[in-house]
C-alpha cells in the first residue's frame, strides 16, 4: 500500500481507529477472497505492521500483538462469547478509573459547600483548605459537584463507560474494560468512542465471502444484498448508484433496498398501533432489548412486526427459498438480531459499511469507475426509517393511508438510549401521555450507528434527499408492487 492510497483509504473514515480496523478487515477479506487465510493469520500483523519501529504502541511486538487479537475478532472472535460486542484487553490501555475529583479550580473557599452536600464524609481539607476527596468513602453521587460554585469537582470517566449508557461496562481486577452481557445491548458506541479501539464488534465477513465464493463456483444458490437507507450518508467519495453496482461486482444476485422492509414494517405497526391503542416501534434491535433487559414489564408493547431488515429478507426467502440473504447496514445489534431464532430463518448473515468497505478494497472494486445502477424498491417513507423521526413520519403516513378515522397519533421521538429511558419510565408509571414511542439506541438514528464510515450530522439531509428520489410513490405501492429483482408478478402483500 503506497502511501498516498494509505491516505486516501484513511479519509473515508472518521478515526484512525476505524482505519486500523478496516485494515485487518481488508487483508482478512483479502486472503478469504485468495483460499489462504488460515495459513496467513500470524503474517496478517507484520504485513500491516512490516517494519521494527511501532506507529502506535511502546513496542512493535505489542503493536503486533493486539493486531492477532484484532484478527482473530475480524473472523469471529470468541465464540463462547455471545455477546458480539468484545474487549480487547491487551489494547485496554487502563484509562484512570476516575469518577469526581477536585481540580486545581478548588479555591479553599470558606463556605465548604462540598462538605455539607457530602451524606458520607467523604470531603476533607489540606492545610490551605484546599477539598480532597477519601475514595473509599465516595459513592459517587456527585453532589459535591452540583453545589461547587467554582466547579472544581468533576466526573472523569472512562471514554468507554462514557459512552454507554445502560452501564454495561466496568473495570475487571486487571483494570481493563469489562462488558456484563446482561446488560449490553450491543449498540455498539463503546466501539466507536473508546480512543484506543480496545472494545470491537465480531465480524462475519470471512462467512459471507465464504458464501459468495461457493455461489459464484457452484450456483447452488444466489445470494442478495438488503442495504440499509443509510447507506445514502456513506460512501461519500463515490456516488450511491456505483455503490450499489460495486455491491454486485462483489458476486451479489441482486441488491435489494432494506427501506422496502421499512414500508412493511411501518404498515403493519400502523394497523397494530389502531388495533391496540399502544406501541412501542420494534426497528432498532438495540432498544428492543433494552426494554427486553431493564424495562422486562413493558415487553408486551413492542411492536410484533418484523424489523425492516427481517420483513424484507422473509419475502426474498420466501420468492427464492435457495437464497442466502446479507444485510448491510450501519448496526452492531443487527449482528445479534439475525442470530434470533425468530430471524434466523430469514437472515444469513450481517456486515456493516466498515466491513463493506473492506470488502470493496479486499477484491480490487474501485466503486469511483463503475456504471451506475439505481434502486427504486422504496417509498419515500421506507427511506427516512434511517434517521430519528424517519419511522414516526412513516407510521403517521400509513396509517393515513389505511384511511383510519378517528384516531388520533401522539407519537414520541427518542433520539437515543437516555431519553428512551425517560420515555420507558414515565410509561412504566402511567406518565406517558403518548400512544407511540419511536426508540431509536443511536443518536440521530441508525445514522449514527457504530459501523458506519462517517457520523456528520449533514447525513440526515443525505437521507431525505435519497427519500425524495421515490417520493411520487406511496407505502401502499411500494408494498402492494410487483417485485421486478425475483421476475414474479405477485405483489408484496399477496406473498407475505
Amino acid at each position: 500500500m503506497t502511501d498516498t492510497n494509505a491516505t486516501n483509504d484513511a479519509k473515508k473514515f472518521d478515526t484512525k481507529v476505524q482505519y486500523l480496523k478496516y485494515r485487518v478487515l481488508c487483508e482478512v477479506a483479502r486472503h478469504t477472497w485468495k483460499d489462504d487465510l488460515y495459513e496467513n493469520l500470524l503474517a496478517i500483523p507484520k504485513a500491516i505492521v512490516p517494519g521494527k519501529k511501532p506507529t502506535m504502541r511502546c513496542c512493535v511486538y505489542k503493536e503486533r500483538a493486539i493486531l492477532g487479537e484484532r484478527v482473530k475478532a475480524a473472523i469471529g472472535g470468541d465464540k463462547s462469547n455471545p455477546n458480539v460486542i468484545e474487549v480487547i484487553d491487551v489494547a485496554c490501555d487502563d484509562c484512570p478509573a476516575g469518577g469526581y475529583e477536585i481540580t486545581s479550580a478548588c479555591r479553599g473557599c470558606l463556605a465548604h459547600r462540598c462538605e455539607q452536600a457530602c451524606r458520607r464524609a467523604a470531603i476533607t481539607f489540606d492545610h490551605k483548605q484546599k477539598a480532597h476527596i477519601d475514595k473509599s468513602k465516595c459513592i459517587e453521587c456527585g453532589l459535591c459537584s452540583k453545589v461547587c460554585p467554582y466547579s472544581a469537582v468533576i466526573n472523569i470517566k472512562r471514554p468507554c463507560e462514557n459512552s454507554c449508557k445502560v452501564k454495561a461496562i466496568s473495570l475487571n481486577n486487571a483494570g481493563s474494560a469489562s462488558i456484563d452481557n446482561e446488560k449490553c445491548i450491543a449498540c455498539g458506541a463503546c466501539v466507536y468512542q473508546c480512543p484506543f479501539g480496545a472494545i470491537t464488534d465480531k465480524s462475519f465477513i470471512v462467512n459471507v465471502v465464504d458464501m459468495l465464493k461457493k455461489s459464484d463456483d457452484n450456483r447452488q444458490y444466489k445470494v442478495y444484498a438488503v442495504v440499509a437507507p443509510s447507506i445514502a450518508g456513506q460512501f461519500k467519495y463515490a456516488k450511491l448508484e456505483q455503490v450499489i453496482t460495486g455491491v454486485k461486482r462483489l458476486g451479489f444476485f441482486s441488491v435489494v433496498e432494506a427501506a422496502l422492509g421499512a414500508d412493511m414494517t411501518a404498515d403493519e405497526e400502523s394497523k397494530e398501533l389502531v388495533k391496540t391503542g399502544f406501541l412501542t416501534t420494534s426497528c432498532c434491535p438495540a432498544f428492543v432489548k433494552y426494554i427486553e433487559t431493564q424495562f422486562p414489564e413493558l415487553a408486551p408493547k413492542i411492536s410484533a412486526a418484523l424489523s425492516p431488515m427481517a420483513a424484507i429478507a422473509k419475502y426474498i426467502k420466501h420468492s427464492d427459498p435457495s437464497s442466502k440473504v446479507i444485510f448491510i447496514g450501519p448496526c452492531t445489534a443487527k449482528k445479534l438480531e439475525f442470530q434470533k431464532k425468530r430471524i434466523r430463518p430469514y437472515v444469513d448473515s450481517v456486515i456493516t459499511f466498515e466491513e463493506l468497505q473492506a470488502l470493496f478494497d479486499s477484491k480490487g472494486v474501485d466503486i469511483t469507475s463503475l456504471e451506475e445502477t439505481c434502486l427504486d424498491n422504496a417509498s419515500y417513507f421506507g427511506r427516512i426509517f434511517a434517521r430519528s423521526g424517519g419511522v414516526t413520519d412513516a407510521v403517521r403516513e400509513a396509517v393515513k393511508e389505511n384511511g383510519v378515522e378517528g384516531f388520533e397519533f401522539n407519537p414520541l421521538v427518542c433520539d437515543g438510549i437516555e431519553q428512551c429511558r425517560t420515555a420507558l419510565f414515565k410509561l412504566g408509571k402511567n406518565m406517558l401521555p403518548n400512544n407511540f414511542i419511536e426508540g431509536m439506541a443511536c443518536v440521530n438514528g441508525c445514522i449514527g450507528g457504530a459501523g458506519c464510515l462517517t457520523h456528520e450530522e449533514k447525513n440526515k439531509a443525505d437521507i431525505d434527499r435519497y427519500g425524495m428520489k421515490a417520493h411520487e410513490k406511496s407505502i401502499k405501492d411500494a408494498v402492494g408492487a410487483p417485485f421486478g429483482c425475483f421476475n414474479t408478478s405477485h405483489g408484496l402483500l399477496s406473498e407475505r
